[in-house]
């Protein structure tokens, strides 16, 4: 993402901020001691400690309620989906009811 932007002439000066919902994901990237007892897990993980490390990105906990990404990532009960939808800064767009939408489907 920090590339693709860079491309479009809006480089990030500073880290980028990443919301995740997984505290032990966030441990893992701050607390390299942990390596030895965690080599089974995925190199994606290792990859998010390095750049964690050198200052890229900057990882913080938000609860799993807040996830936004779930909107687009699993099903979600429509009060969830409502609030998620609301937290992207979706409009509702006049005269178009939602139960119409979701008989569609």
């Amino acid at each position: 993402m920090r590339r693709i932007l860079e491309k479009l002439g809006h480089p990030q000066d500073k880290c980028t901020i990443v919301l995740c919902d997984n505290g032990s994901t966030i441990k893992l990237s701050k607390n390299p001691v942990m390596h030895g007892r965690s080599k089974h897990i995925d190199v994606r993980f290792h990859f998010l400690r390095d750049l964690t490390k050198d200052g890229v990105i900057e990882l913080k906990h938000c609860c799993t309620q807040e996830q936004i990404a779930d909107i687009i990532t699993k099903p979600l009960k429509l009060d969830v989906y409502l609030k998620l939808r609301e937290l992207l800064g979706v409009c509702v767009v006049p005269g178009v009811k939602l139960n119409a939408l979701l008989q569609s489907v």
